[in-house]
């Protein structure tokens, strides 16, 4: 055992004073590696990243809330013409919800009416997201009022000019000032502030801080409904442990039935499920790391090549070397593992190399952006140490292998 360590150890020596004694050489082979490993890297930890923000986002809504709209949020074998003229989701089908599906803790209807602009005084914030919706969305939405109140039923039903404003809105329209009780103009009408919402934070989707809250029975006043206005949805948040299977199946013969279709008419609306849009941002995530390691898998290959290279370069030019030290007893193993660590010590320097830019550029971006966490994972760089350790070993092999075959004899002749 003590003779494979002293053999490991004197051919590790050997392969770090070649390295330091072709500074030039080596660095070219570091670089190879070192674009490989940064590439492969940065293309993990950016699709990591982006996973875990799209997961935390989405950490705080039941993955079993459904969307009932004309609108379908994933891939769907209806004809676009078709989805166009399905007629639009309106109030009363969100009341007859209401009282005839079971299993609801709790649904909300909400208007889908764009941007808009809100003004205090000589303040003003445009391209705002005022979203119309009615008071239970409190009930399904993961954020809490800091001063004054979310509006009540009364007030949702009757359609009462009150807004309820995020954070940052609340910070940048009224600074020092206590919003509560304070009028705005919105749709070019006034609304009296009621309520603050607690800072949510960022999020790489619309942060609930920028966003007002209006009953969504106060736009349907002067905002066109039908085919041709605005989109709408009902929120669906059902009892927990409920069986989701039936509870849609429930859900679509009711609403159907509502509806006045027959039993050979396709839906004209679509169920959308929470899980499902999990499972489609599931599916473009793997989608992107498979890219990901394509893309990067050309420039380790590269990286393989250029190590091969200066491998049987570095044989070529200590074949005299060779034969001598073969020639005064050493072992073909030692002349495989001086060129085989020579290989490995190229590529996992130009590994943590690599790394090392990876995590510089996960700093700056996390800096420079603010609303996106980049994340440099261990188990990423596990695998860029292990996957530089084994460019190394395969880049090497072969050039290792003939250097210790070499005959000692033949050896120092073609070096002299």
């Amino acid at each position: 055992m003590l003779v494979y360590l002293r053999v490991f150890k004197e051919s590790f020596s050997f392969a770090l004073n070649a390295l330091k004694n072709n500074k030039l050489r080596t660095f070219l082979s570091l670089l190879g590696v070192t674009i490989g490993i940064f590439s492969i890297i940065a293309v993990l930890a950016a699709v990591d990243s982006l996973d875990r923000n799209i997961k935390d986002n989405l950490a705080g809504l039941d993955k079993n809330t459904v969307y009932l709209t004309k609108y379908s949020f994933g891939p769907t074998d209806v004809p676009r013409w078709q989805r166009d003229n399905f007629p639009q989701v309106e109030y009363d089908d969100f009341k007859f919800v209401n009282r005839s599906i079971p299993e609801i803790q709790a649904s909300a209807y909400v208007i889908f009416s764009g941007l808009e602009t809100i003004k205090y005084e000589a303040e003003t914030i445009a391209g705002v997201e005022v979203v119309p919706i009615s008071n239970e969305i409190y009930e399904i939405e993961d954020f809490k009022v800091e001063q004054g109140r979310f509006y009540t039923e009364g007030e949702s039903e009757s359609g009462a000019p009150v807004i309820v404003i995020g954070y940052s809105i609340a910070e940048n329209l009224f600074d020092n000032l206590n919003p509560i009780g304070k009028q705005v103009r919105v749709y070019g009408r006034k609304l009296t502030v009621i309520g603050v919402l607690k800072k949510f934070g960022a999020t790489i989707f619309d942060s609930p801080d920028e966003k007002a809250y209006v009953p969504a029975n106060f736009v349907r006043r002067f905002r066109n409904g039908g085919i041709s206005g605005l989109p709408g949805a009902i929120i669906i948040k059902p009892e927990k442990g409920v069986d989701m299977a039936a509870f849609e199946q429930v859900l679509k013969q009711k609403y159907r039935n509502y509806r006045g279709l027959k039993a050979d008419e396709p839906d004209n609306f679509f169920v959308n499920k929470l899980s499902s849009m999990t499972d489609v941002i599931d599916g473009i995530i793997s989608f992107m790391n498979t890219i990901g390691w394509i893309i990067s898998g050309f420039s380790l290959l590269v990286g393989g090549f250029g190590i091969a290279n200066i491998m049987f370069v570095s044989v070529k030019e200590r074949t005299n070397l060779i034969g001598i030290q073969k020639s005064l007893g050493a072992k073909n193993r030692f002349i495989l593992f001086q060129f085989l660590f020579e290989a490995v010590v190229l590529a996992v320097v130009g590994g943590l190399v690599g790394l090392g830019l990876v995590w510089i550029t996960a700093l700056l971006v996390s800096q420079l952006t603010g609303d996106f966490e980049f994340i440099l994972s261990a188990w990423n760089m596990f695998i860029g140490f292990a996957l530089s350790t084994l460019i190394g070993l395969i880049s090497g092999v072969i050039p290792a292998i003939s250097a210790s075959k070499l005959d000692p004899v033949e050896a120092i002749r073609t070096g002299m």
